[in-house]
């Protein structure tokens, strides 16, 4: 569920330390989310990150809600 609301939030184009301050974590366990993220996904790199969020429909190009 946390990974899940760290890829939207990524999708958004939020940094790893604006992911953390929204998040209630530390910079470096946001760091670890987008991690295991990459790792999941098969993504190489943040870019792949927000076309997986936008594919899942967790993210609109017609809203920035930040």
């Amino acid at each position: 569920m946390r990974e899940r609301k760290v890829l939207t939030l990524t999708g958004r184009g939020l940094s790893n330390a604006e992911i953390a301050s929204h998040l209630h974590i530390s910079p470096g366990t946001a760091k670890a989310h987008i991690a295991s993220l990459l790792t999941e996904l098969g993504a190489r790199d943040r870019v792949q990150l927000v076309i997986a969020a936008y594919d899942a429909g967790l993210v609109s190009p017609l809203h920035d809600d930040r």
